[in-house]
């Protein structure tokens, strides 16, 4: 072929500085350090120390701290995290599908609609965030030593849960300026910090115990390369689609005839990407959270017993915890997909049918939606259980090779972290191709 050349580096420069890529990015880079300092700064008279050690030891607390970015241990103003907005978010969208009024906002409403969504949303999420500082501050009230004497109680109280809500709001905030100005996924990509800040303590803590076992160092070896493998696995299943053929109808406009080529619907095999998984770790936790605040409190009898069962359950230690959260995924994966405007099969059936386009076969309207019905059921299903055995594995490979240190990363992060990246690159490579098309077309 001629006429065609490879891309230079003067090109791609250029392209680059065009785009307004590099503003984006740089505009997200200081949103995360802002959120990165954030996390340095702790709630007035609280001595974080003796939290510190009990997070350090607990499950579940340990685990709501690798998303908070050691926030929630170091007890920040960002103590929170995007917890709450992500819960918020998540009871939202569930009431839309429940509520004909919310329903109608977000789908024949517009934009207009989705603001006024959005905008409950945050009032929910402050409501949320506000409850969930009470029981925090509840709970630290029952640790010997946790706030400093002197203080007076009430007004420590009212100003520490003020403090943790409007942190939270804070981050609820910069999470949608990263998702407006910046790269996008602003949720997403605070969560992926957040991880990515833990992995030198988890590392070092993995070490540290490989070091006093030699034993466990083939342990350590298998676990990292079950760990390799399920992120190749993560990468095909995020770009894996299903194409569904579409014939064009051949249109004469003149001398010269237009359409009639052959082209194809992509159904992606994961089409929710992370947020399945972020989804059932916020649902999951907010329960196991509630219980091990609960549990300081001073129970006896069937309460006590109710509560230490409970607690079992819900804790990311045990199995029952891990088939919950297997069957949260393959229901959350579902949900999103039908919420999902491209995955609508009797809306894509009625523009086929509008352009006069089909699929082979299958004649235009309802059997066209029945047919791209069970496409989408039976793709959506098998992403669902890929995406479910998939953050199972590297749980069920630390229990076999004895190495828990790596455990919180292993089972839930590992996704979120390869999803999410894939997700930025994605972003990054869609934009350059926009605005490059943009250019193209101005010339």
């Amino acid at each position: 072929m001629t006429g065609m050349r490879m891309p230079t580096t003067a090109d791609l420069m250029s392209m680059w500085n065009a785009s307004g890529l590099k503003e984006k990015l740089i505009f997200t880079f200081l949103m995360l350090v802002a959120f990165r300092f954030g996390i340095h700064l702790p709630v007035f008279g609280i001595n974080n120390e003796i939290f510190a050690r009990i997070a350090s030891g607990n499950n579940i607390l340990g685990f709501l701290d690798l998303f908070t970015g050691g926030a929630l241990g170091k007890v920040s103003i960002f103590a929170l995290g995007i917890g709450p907005f992500i819960t918020s978010s998540i009871i939202m969208q569930l009431m839309a599908v429940i509520i004909p009024a919310l329903e109608k906002l977000q789908k024949e409403d517009g934009e207009a609609g989705r603001r006024k969504l959005s905008q409950y949303t945050r009032i929910f999420t402050v409501v949320l965030a506000v409850f969930q500082s009470i029981i925090f501050m509840a709970y630290l009230s029952h640790l010997p030593g946790a706030i400093n004497s002197g203080l007076n109680h009430t007004m420590f109280y009212i100003s520490s849960i003020i403090t943790l809500t409007a942190g939270s709001v804070l981050v609820m905030w910069m999470s949608e300026l990263i998702t407006e100005k910046g790269i996008g996924n602003g949720g997403s990509l605070i969560i992926f910090v957040g991880i990515i800040s833990g992995i030198p303590l988890y590392s070092a803590r993995t070490a540290q115990m490989v070091s006093n076992d030699t034993a466990l160092m083939w342990g350590l070896v298998l676990l990292l390369a079950i760990f390799f493998v399920t992120m190749v696995f993560i990468v095909i299943m995020q770009e894996a689609i299903r194409k569904v053929i579409i014939v064009n109808p051949k249109r004469q406009v003149g001398n010269k005839v237009y359409g009639g080529v052959n082209t194809f619907i992509p159904f992606k095999l994961n089409p929710g990407g992370v947020m399945p998984i972020i989804f059932a770790v916020a649902i999951l936790l907010f329960p196991s959270t509630v219980l091990s605040l609960v549990g300081q409190a001073h129970l006896s009898g069937h309460a006590e017993t109710i509560v230490m069962f409970l607690n079992k359950i819900f804790s990311p230690s045990g199995i029952t915890y891990y088939v919950i959260y297997f069957l949260m995924i393959v229901a959350l994966t579902f949900f999103y997909a039908s919420i999902m405007p491209n995955m609508q099969p009797k809306e894509i059936a009625d523009n086929l049918k509008k352009y006069g386009s089909s699929i082979p076969g299958i004649k235009p309207g309802r059997p066209t939606a029945e047919a791209l019905d069970k496409i989408l059921t039976k793709t959506t299903f098998i992403g669902a259980l890929a995406l479910g055995l998939i953050a199972l594995v590297p749980a069920f490979a630390s229990y076999i090779t004895k190495i828990t240190t790596l455990q919180g990363i292993g089972a839930t992060s590992l996704i979120i972290m390869v999803g999410v990246a894939l997700d930025l690159i994605n972003q990054v490579r869609t934009h350059l191709l926009a605005r490059n098309y943009e250019t193209f077309l101005k010339e």
